[in-house]
């Protein structure tokens, strides 16, 4: 039986292992996947510990994310090493990718939104923004990230070549983009948005990363709006698929992996 699961600090919250394991079922592999509580300090003993008993690969959340990725003994792909954060791992290979990238990628693709041309705005400057930011400027969007600090929107802005802003230029960029990504954790289990209703408009496409509750302020005021809305299941949902089709070389069944995700979030 192959082995996979996912490592972090708390993980019992982890939703992956509904995920993965509908996919298991539907393909009628025999895996298992299973969650590992790992403290920070503890993360390179971790991975040499799962390699040595036959775990076969892993996810990473949060804290361990860039300490995985500084791990010398993995080789990073070419988008966990820009965006220096690692979610998953192939012990294998013992190569360490980024899928969280992938998955806004396939999140838009999958709402046939054309990235292409089209200005972005990415609210917040953590993991999620560097991951929104770097795919974005990839897909030839032009970019713009705005955080509370400024500072760290101007940072992550000149390692990934897009513009950086606090969050008073919202009112200017917002009613000029054709796509808004909200990558803060404003709105999850609360009934706030992190950008005025007013700036919304219909030709906009609302992504929001945060997926409790699925149906967030922001995405209802899109809504409202007469945007176009991606709730934040979505990219959890395409990273996951990204990590297994890595893992196993087999076209993920995606639907099954979506309605599991989804029957654990309501």
């Amino acid at each position: 039986m192959e082995l996979y699961g996912i490592i972090g600090d708390p993980v019992e919250h982890s939703l992956s292992p509904p995920m993965h394991e509908a996919a298991y079922r539907e393909l009628g592999l025999d895996a298992s996947y299973v969650r590992f509580h790992v403290e920070e300090g503890d993360v390179e003993e971790a991975v040499e510990g799962a390699k040595a008993l036959g775990v076969d690969g892993f996810n990473v959340t949060v804290p361990h994310k860039q300490a995985v990725a500084s791990l010398p003994r993995l080789e990073l792909d070419d988008t966990a090493e820009a965006i220096s954060a690692v979610n998953t791992v192939d012990l294998g290979e013992m190569k360490a990718y980024n899928t969280d990238a992938a998955g806004v990628s396939r999140s838009l693709e999958r709402h046939d939104v054309d990235v292409a041309g089209a200005t972005a705005v990415v609210v917040g400057a953590g993991g999620a923004a560097r991951a929104m930011a770097y795919e974005l400027s990839r897909l030839d969007a032009e970019v713009h990230v705005a955080n509370r600090t400024e500072e760290k929107a101007d940072r992550l802005a000149d390692e990934f070549d897009v513009s950086g802003h606090g969050l008073g230029a919202l009112d200017d960029l917002v009613p000029e983009a054709d796509l808004l990504l909200n990558a803060t954790t404003v709105g999850m289990e609360e009934d706030r948005s992190p950008v005025d209703a007013d700036l919304l408009h219909p030709e906009l496409t609302v992504f929001d990363a945060v997926y409790t509750p699925l149906e967030t302020r922001l995405l209802r005021d899109a809504e409202a709006a007469g945007a176009d809305t991606i709730d934040g299941a979505w990219m959890l949902v395409y990273q996951g698929v990204e990590a297994f089709e890595i893992w196993t070389d087999l076209e993920a069944p995606v639907e099954d992996m979506d309605d599991a995700l989804r029957r654990r979030l309501r």
